[in-house]
C-alpha cells in the first residue's frame, strides 16, 4: 500500500514530520519533504537518500502552496501527510493577542486546507489517494492556557471528517492521526513554559501532564510514525480519528 508511491510530508524537517518521512521511506515510498526551513529539510533528505526530495514552503501562505504545486507538477503524489503545526502561546485566553491566535490557526488549520486544496484534484482524478491530517488528543480534552492550539486541532478533526465524506466516494481516504504528548524537545519547551506560567517546577509540570495517561508516559516519535504507516496499510480506513496517546483520553 506504500511501496512505489510518492508521499508528501509537511513539517518534515524535524520531530514527527522527520520520523514519519523516515518511516515512509523505509516502507518503500518516495518522499517529498516540505517545511519552512531549508537546512533541516536538506538534512532529512540526506538521511533518506535518493528516495527523498525537499522543497521549502510556508504552507499557511496560499501563493507559496500554489508555487509548491507547480514545482511538484512532475511528482505523482498519492499520499499527503499534513503534519506542520505550531504550539502557540501558553497563556490564559484573555492574555492571548489576536495575532497570536491567528498565527496558530494559519499554520494548523489553513495550512491543512490549502495543502488538501492543492493536491486533492490530482488524487481524485486518478481515483486514488490517502491524506493523513495530524491533529492531537489535546483537541478533545481540556488543556488549560492552550486555547488556540486545542481549538485549532479540533478544527482539523472536523475538517478531516467532512472532507472524508466529500472525497471518499472518489477513491481518496482522509483520516486524522491524533497523538498524545510526544516525548522530545517540543514537549520540554511546553513544560518549561507551563512551569514558568503556573509557578511550579518543570518536573512537576511534566508529571501533571503524563499523569493523565493510562500508561503514565508520553508516546515516541517512532510510535507515531508507525501508526501513520499502519493507517496507510488499512484500505477501509476513511473518516477515522486515530488516537495514539498511551491512554491520554482512555474512557
Amino acid at each position: 500500500m506504500i511501496t512505489g508511491r510518492t508521499a508528501l510530508v509537511t513539517g518534515a524537517g524535524n520531530g514527527l514530520g522527520r520520523a514519519i518521512a523516515l518511516a515512509l521511506a523505509h516502507n518503500g515510498a518516495r518522499v517529498v519533504l516540505v517545511g519552512r526551513r531549508r537546512e533541516p529539510l536538506a538534512a532529512v533528505a540526506q538521511e533518506i537518500g535518493e528516495a527523498a526530495r525537499w522543497v521549502d514552503c510556508d504552507t499557511s501562505d496560499p501563493a507559496a502552496v500554489a508555487a509548491l504545486g507547480a514545482a511538484l507538477s512532475d511528482e505523482d503524489i498519492s499520499i499527503l501527510v499534513n503534519n506542520a503545526g505550531v504550539a502557540g502561546p501558553v497563556a490564559a485566553l484573555t492574555d492571548i493577542e489576536p495575532h497570536e491566535w491567528d498565527e496558530v490557526f494559519a499554520v494548523n488549520v489553513r495550512g491543512v486546507y490549502l495543502m488538501c486544496r492543492q493536491f486533492l484534484p490530482a488524487m481524485t482524478a486518478q481515483g486514488r489517494g490517502d491524506i493523513i491530517n495530524v491533529a492531537s488528543v489535546s483537541g478533545k480534552r481540556p488543556l488549560p492556557r492552550r486555547t488556540p492550539y486545542t481549538a485549532s486541532k479540533m478544527a482539523v478533526i472536523g475538517l478531516t471528517g467532512t472532507l472524508a465524506f466529500e472525497v471518499g466516494p472518489l477513491g481518496v481516504n482522509v483520516n486524522t492521526l491524533s497523538p498524545g504528548p510526544v516525548d522530545g524537545p517540543r514537549m520540554d519547551r511546553n513544560f518549561a513554559l507551563e512551569a514558568k506560567t503556573v509557578g511550579i517546577s518543570e518536573d512537576e509540570a511534566r508529571e501533571a501532564f503524563v499523569g493523565r495517561a493510562a500508561q503514565r508516559r508520553m508516546v515516541t516519535e517512532e510510535e507515531v510514525a508507525a501508526a501513520a504507516v499502519a493507517m496507510l496499510n488499512m484500505p477501509g480506513l476513511c473518516g477515522a480519528d486515530i488516537d495514539l496517546s498511551a491512554g491520554m483520553i482512555a474512557r
